[in-house]
């Protein structure tokens, strides 16, 4: 078999190339290429190797183009935040096999969430996994009547018909954090919320929660925040503008990145964590593992919420009957290095 592609310079390889190169019929080729039967497991071989040799690739594109199916499931992200990184990589796992490529699209602080999801429309997306979603459930509900709705990490009250959710238990993620560091022997523990940000509400809920479980009603402190390390920051100084006897003994920060802008801070301002402050985030996000940061945090099964998101998705595409609700994934405690017990 040559060495060199047998395709002309500049041209995109073809079927009729990869034909040529095994030795066999274009038919025979495109059965090989859409994974059909007919073709012995050497003559596939073969194909396959051909193909490789020559570069080809198959126009996706134009197959959709040919049929009445996309199999594209969109998927919305926040481009600033890991965790939403994280599940992306579990969308593609878990899709990729039941026989659908993914599409992304971004929201960022020049692109709003509308857009992003026109986007995945315009491309012909099947049904829409949206990561966060911060629009009103009445838009989420215009979108369920166009195409399947999988809103993943955040609770909506009530959810919208035919609007499937998929996220964590955030209340009982706090819970834990909290569970964690009284049993550490902490009893001043301040919680840095996440604003108006997609379970804000309901860490917030589970810290007052355990807080009052365990008799420690009169230390509640819940300070201003959001999402990133400018929020942790700021909830930080917060803090510090107190004297050292008044400060809180742990911080619960809403998410890792706000929790990485409190570890900041306080290394800046010269405070040792956990020495004077323990710090627990949320989300055990690649962030959480660097060495240098080393994060005590909640863990979300990332696994898990994509599996379901994208099961919910195809389902609704398969025509199957899915009872509308909530998917709650519980989370867990990770202990790293910024927890102890207090001085």
């Amino acid at each position: 078999m040559p060495t060199t592609p047998a395709v002309p310079d500049g041209k995109r390889p073809t079927l009729a190339h990869v034909a040529a190169r095994a030795g066999v019929s274009v038919a025979l080729v495109s059965i090989v290429m859409r994974g059909a039967y007919g073709a012995s497991a050497t003559t596939r071989e073969r194909v396959l190797k051909a193909a490789e040799e020559i570069g080809y690739r198959p126009d996706t594109r134009a197959r959709v183009l040919r049929s009445n199916r996309s199999r594209l499931l969109g998927v919305q992200f926040g481009l600033r935040h890991p965790f939403h990184t994280d599940l992306v990589e579990g969308i593609y796992a878990a899709a990729e096999p039941a026989g659908y490529q993914v599409a992304l699209s971004a929201v960022a602080p020049s692109r709003g969430e509308r857009q992003a999801v026109e986007a995945l429309l315009a491309d012909r997306c099947e049904a829409l996994v949206l990561l966060g979603p911060e629009v009103p459930a009445a838009r989420l509900a215009q979108l369920a009547a166009q195409v399947p709705v999988v809103s993943v990490a955040r609770r909506l009250r009530p959810a919208p018909p035919a609007v499937d959710v998929v996220r964590t238990a955030d209340d009982e993620g706090a819970r834990q954090a909290v569970d964690h560091l009284v049993a550490l022997g902490h009893r001043t523990i301040a919680h840095i919320d996440g604003g108006r940000a997609p379970g804000a509400a309901d860490r917030r809920r589970g810290y007052r929660t355990a807080m009052h479980r365990h008799g420690l009603a009169d230390h509640v402190q819940v300070l201003p925040g959001g999402p990133t390390e400018e929020d942790g920051a700021r909830g930080a100084h917060t803090l510090l503008a107190d004297a050292p006897t008044a400060r809180p003994g742990a911080v619960l920060a809403f998410n890792d990145r706000c929790a990485t802008g409190v570890l900041d801070t306080l290394l800046r301002a010269g405070v040792s964590v956990p020495g004077e402050i323990s710090v627990v985030g949320f989300d055990d996000t690649s962030l959480s593992r660097l060495a240098h940061i080393d994060l005590t945090t909640v863990a979300q099964d990332v696994q898990r919420l994509a599996e379901l998101a994208v099961g919910r998705a195809i389902a609704r595409l398969d025509g199957e009957d899915v009872p509308d609700g909530e998917s709650v994934v519980p989370p867990r405690l990770v202990v790293r290095g910024t927890t102890a017990p207090p001085r």
